[in-house]
């Protein structure tokens, strides 16, 4: 165990290298959620021209639909990809891909060419996979063991600046005008650059370099330069005995952690968070901010600010949901996890991969993170496609995917407060508390409580079974206005 003292500071090159691998790399997947917004017109007059030229007349309105559609959600896809490459591209290589896709953005309307946009947003894409992945596991590694909900949900507030600064930028004064939005585009360079170039002066992870390299002179170095402090020879050893028990672990294939019903609440609370969390439809509010205000009948010179507003508010709650990411031991607090879930889902973008360190234990892990990658990523690009086919005038189109997923991250919440640990809490969930919960996070959807009326049953009041009674209180609890 770290010792008191050594565990309660939070060291310059601690907060620096923080910083720094938020700054490089979360950020940018905020902004890419949201720069396709505020050119969105542009890039559709600049896609029409093109086709125009090419082949003498101009593109139908839906497939001009159709193809803006797909180069705003091939990011998604890109993602995916990234997430399952994790291993073979790591962070420090993969931000070269970042200057490969502000290159092919910033110079696409110059060569006419509508497919280096679509090339260049599936690379940042694959950048934004890899980085989701590997970022808040380092700092998880690098960070004393009180301060790791605090480091690990920094990349969260970084997301959310991403996207204010992306609509910051797409303002009429700054990077909106038609002239602008490849170099707006390409922006994303700027921070990829400077981390590539600040982030050789700090080490590798400690555990990396001693569990995967078996480098103890480079663990201990580095945990001197995070920790601030000579004494590290308790966490080298604490290392050393994972690295002895990790050598022991089988590890477990996705068809295996699919199958294993002793993990098959952990895999469900998976699937719901990382799930749920695309089809709330943020990310389509990101996406498609302009026309979704446009329809709601908010007039047009105002939705850049109006924008800029949405922005601020979700900056706002994402502090408010990290404020308190603090630690209660050896592993992240999961109520500040799951606060930010409810208070704010792309700041929470990070969350997933934190939940599924605390819920499962080495063996199981790396596939319970292609599950939760894969099925964010999809849902992701299926928002993300889809949308702009389900509005309708008057701001309703695709208003159903908005409404479930903070009511069921905070039905969430209160069940695990029930509980005596995350592991614990989701091990001994009955598929009645599971399915009332989600049932009552749909009720806010449009077409549910006419649903509800025609069934012969109510779900809240289905009974539990025996092995269920008395675990984590009556089903009514979860039924009840709280």
């Amino acid at each position: 165990m770290i010792s008191p003292p050594l565990s309660q500071h939070l060291t310059f090159p601690l907060l620096s290298v923080t910083f720094l691998v938020s700054f490089g790399s979360s950020m940018l997947y905020g902004y890419n959620l949201a720069v396709v917004n505020s050119p969105a017109v542009h890039i559709k007059a600049f896609y029409n021209a093109t086709w125009s030229q090419r082949y003498g007349h101009g593109l139908a309105s839906g497939a001009l639909t159709l193809l803006y559609s797909l180069t705003v959600s091939i990011f998604a896809l890109g993602g995916l990809v990234g997430s399952l490459l994790v291993g073979v591209l790591v962070e420090r290589r993969s931000t070269l891909l970042v200057l490969l896709a502000g290159g092919f953005m910033g110079f696409s309307r110059e060569l006419g060419s509508p497919e280096m946009v679509i090339v260049g947003r599936s690379i940042t894409g694959l950048h934004s996979g890899i980085c989701l992945s590997v970022v808040p596991l380092y700092l998880g590694e690098i960070a004393p063991k009180n301060l790791r909900g605090f480091l690990g949900l920094m990349p969260s507030i970084f997301i959310c600046l991403g996207v204010f600064f992306a609509q910051v930028l797409g303002l009429p004064e700054l990077l909106g005008e038609d002239r602008f939005w490849p170099l707006f585009l390409s922006v994303v360079v700027i921070p990829a650059s400077l981390q590539l170039l600040l982030l050789h002066c700090f080490p590798e992870s400690p555990r990396y370099l001693l569990i995967e390299r078996n480098d103890v002179c480079g663990a201990t170095k580095a945990l001197r330069q995070f920790l601030g402090t000579p004494d590290v020879q308790d966490v080298i050893e604490e290392m050393k005995e994972e690295q002895r028990s990790l050598s022991s672990v089988e590890m477990v294939s996705v068809w295996q952690l699919l199958r294993d019903r002793s993990v098959r609440w952990q895999t469900l609370s998976v699937v719901v968070v990382n799930a749920g969390m695309q089809l709330s439809g943020i990310d389509a509010i990101w996406f498609y901010t302009n026309t979704i205000f446009e329809n709601a009948g908010i007039p047009v010179s105002q939705i850049p600010y109006t924008t800029v507003g949405t922005g601020t508010i979700e900056v706002v709650a994402g502090l408010i949901g990290v404020s308190d990411g603090q630690t209660d031991g050896c592993s992240p607090s999961m109520q500040p996890v799951l606060r930010t879930l409810a208070l704010s889902p792309p700041s929470a973008a990070g969350v997933p991969f934190l939940m599924t360190a605390e819920l499962f234990t080495q063996s199981h892990r790396p596939a319970a993170y292609i599950v939760g990658g894969s099925l964010n990523w999809l849902c992701n690009f299926t928002v993300g496609f889809i949308f702009p086919f389900l509005q309708v005038p008057g701001g309703q189109g695709g208003s159903w995917a908005l409404a479930s997923h903070p009511g069921l991250a905070m039905q969430t919440q209160r069940l695990l407060q029930k509980g005596h640990g995350a592991a614990q809490s989701w091990g001994r969930l009955s598929s009645h508390h599971v399915f009332t919960a989600c049932w009552k996070s749909l009720a806010a959807w449009p077409h549910v409580p006419a649903l509800q009326r025609v069934l012969p049953w109510d779900p809240c009041t289905l009974p539990n079974s025996a092995e269920d009674k008395g675990v984590l209180g009556a089903p009514t609890s979860l039924c009840s206005t709280p």
